[in-house]
């Protein structure tokens, strides 16, 4: 066992980059961790959970990490570090914005900090490219990770109405200041 930002973590948990030949994997257990989100008179789930699972599309235009637990692919995070995928927000980065999208652990491998491990890698490559803040969306009904960027220190910018999309949360953390998140 570790301490990742500030929480024991199991030291059989690697993150990293993803390689190109786990892309099906990767897309596999990210999009897991938002299915049971869906239902069934939820508009554009279906397209929604297809556009997570599309590991290369997002890897061409920004950072995927991967988090592997004894082996097997348990979720991944993008970072967005240069410039936005799409669909997203209308407004461009900021060139000291590092922004995630899609963070999901497969549920057969919660409650093991991978989650927090993923987020603690996708801060500390935010900071190494001399971003100085960072930020996210997040749903409402996604209490376990709203709890998680909390505890790391972001704080809510508040909701967010995408067109024609759902209501989101906003969070950001000061990658300058000290914040659980650093130590």
């Amino acid at each position: 066992m570790s301490v990742a930002y500030g929480f024991v973590v199991g030291d059989e948990i690697e993150i990293r980059p993803l390689l190109d030949t786990e892309y099906a994997a990767v897309g596999d257990a990210t999009a897991s961790a938002y299915r049971e989100y869906w239902t069934p008179d939820a508009p554009g789930w279906e397209a929604y959970l297809a556009r997570i699972a599309d590991i290369a599309s997002r890897a061409e235009r920004a950072v995927v990490l991967v988090a592997v637990d004894r082996g097997t692919i348990a979720g991944s995070v993008t970072l967005e570090l240069e410039e936005r995928i799409s669909p997203g927000p209308a407004e461009p980065l900021a060139p000291d914005e590092a922004h995630i999208r899609m963070l999901g652990v497969s549920p057969d491998h919660r409650g093991r900090g991978i989650a927090r491990r993923l987020m603690g890698a996708s801060i500390d490559m935010a900071r190494r490219h001399g971003k100085r803040f960072m930020t996210l969306d997040t749903g409402r009904e996604m209490t376990a990770a709203q709890q998680l960027y909390r505890e790391l220190g972001f704080e809510s910018t508040g909701p967010q109405q995408r067109p024609g999309g759902p209501l989101l949360l906003g969070y950001k953390l000061d990658l300058d200041s000290e914040t659980p998140a650093t130590r």
